[in-house]
Formats: C-alpha cells, structure tokens, sequence
C-alpha cells in the first residue's frame, strides 16, 4: 500500500537551532507512523509575498538551505522548499542540488510559464500551489506546463471567498483526485489564512486544521501540508494559522485513522 506523504515545518526558517529543533520534534512524533508515512521538512528561506514592508522574510537563500543540508543528511528526511524565480532554481541546482527534494511554487506565481518550465526541468519533483483564484477545472493548464517534469503534485490551500477570507472546497478536491494523474496535497494549515490579514489572531484560525484535515482524509486525501512551530504566535509569519507543535501528534493520528483507502474489493 502506498504510503501518506507529509509536507511539515514552520512558515519561514528562522534560525538553525530553531529549525532542527521543530525537525528532531517532527521526527519523533512520526516514529509510530514511520511504516505508513513518508516525510519532507519544508520552510522558506524567503516570504516574498509579505503584505507589507514591515513583514519580517527570512534569513536568506544560501543560510536557510545550508540548514537544510545539514538537517537532510544527518536527520534523514526529504526536503522542500519555495522558489520565486528562474534564477533561483538556477541557484539551488547549481550550489545547493543535494539540499533540496522538492522545488515549490508559491500559488500567486503558480501560472507562471517560466518559473513552472524551469523547475520542471531540474531532476527535483515540482509542488504546485494552486492559486486560491482558480478553480479546479483550471489546473489543467497548469500541468499543460510541466512537460518532462520529473513527477508533479499539485497542492490545495483553500479558495478565495470574499474579501480576507477562504473556504475549502472539499467537491473541488474530489474534482482533482478524480481527473488528474498526479498527487493532490491538502495544505490544511493555510487554508485557515485570512489573507491579507494583520498578522495577529485575525490571521487565521488553527483551531478549524484538525477538523479539515479529518474530513480530507476522509475524502481520501494521502498528501498533507502543514505549518507547525513550539511558538506559533511569536512566528514572524503565519502564526495564527500554523499548528503548535505540542498538538502536532494527535492531528497525525486523527489523519491516519480517518484515511478513506477506496471502496472494498
């Protein structure tokens, strides 16, 4: 049986100890799961996308995957991260090819015909994001995109409802799982956003991720996407939506035990 892939870390690297400290937690907390789930440490090096200039980004492009070498060859797990632009996919296959699993565009570039080209051309798997404006129906000309690509998942973050806020769309995922040959992840953890919100409690809302991530499961969702940290209201970014570590463990169990595995023969 194929196993559930998770895609967990925090929002944006904020420091090496900090980093390897949320991995070793993630790590042991998947351990009982370790025959049933395959893992991938993400985190950005760079929130591009701030919604003001007073947004903290990150430390960088060449510390944060320096970090992720480090925590990929002596912890063991796959990594992923976001790309921005053609010449950072440039600087990652050609400084860092051993640091990074998977290369990740952010759901507003998720159209972009040369940012997808060129990571499609690397030997890394290419995470989409779907844009939160987009129907499901619409990725199709995403993936028309990723010809020769290595392999291709496209990830769900929630949709556009009204101003400052999502919705997921569980009929949209279904759509998805149905029509298209490749993974589709749940991104549970930003589809709580409120975007453009201000960054306190208004943000987001981590209280609704356990409860959406059953029902995923449920539905038959085997790919996860989820922020955590041990501080999540003291993150610079995302706070409000992302999970505490300390509650990590249990939404794992809960997604493993409601995983829906097709009808009986």
């Amino acid at each position: 049986m194929k196993k559930m892939d998770f895609y967990i870390g925090p929002c944006v690297i904020e420091s090496a100890d900090l980093a390897k400290q949320i991995a070793e937690t993630i790590i042991k907390d998947l351990e009982p799961f370790k025959n049933e789930i395959t893992l991938h440490f993400k985190g950005s090096f760079d929130k591009a996308n701030r919604s003001s200039m007073q947004g903290q980004r990150g430390v960088g492009f060449d510390t944060t995957l320096n970090d992720f070498q480090e925590i990929k060859h002596t912890m063991g797990c796959k990594t992923l991260t976001d790309v921005h632009t053609v010449e950072q996919i440039s600087h990652v296959t050609t400084f860092f090819n051993n640091a990074v699993d998977v290369l990740q565009i952010p759901a507003f570039l998720c159209r972009q015909t040369d940012l997808l080209q060129a990571a499609c051309a690397t030997d890394k798997i290419v995470n989409i994001k779907k844009g939160q404006f987009l129907a499901p129906w619409d990725v199709k000309g995403i993936l028309s995109k990723t010809e020769g690509a290595k392999e291709v998942w496209v990830t769900e973050r929630g949709t556009s409802f009204g101003y400052n806020s999502l919705v997921v769309d569980y009929t949209g995922l279904s759509y998805m799982l149905d029509n298209y040959d490749t993974d589709i992840v749940f991104d549970v953890t930003h589809s709580v956003q409120k975007p453009g919100g201000l960054g306190d409690s208004s943000g987001g809302n981590r209280d609704y991720v356990p409860g959406l991530a059953r029902a995923g499961s449920a539905l038959g969702i085997t790919s996860f996407f989820l922020e955590v940290h041990p501080m999540p209201d003291d993150s610079p970014s995302d706070g409000p939506n992302m999970l505490r570590l300390d509650d990590f463990e249990q939404v794992v169990k809960d997604i493993v035990a409601f995983n829906y595995k097709g009808p009986s023969k």
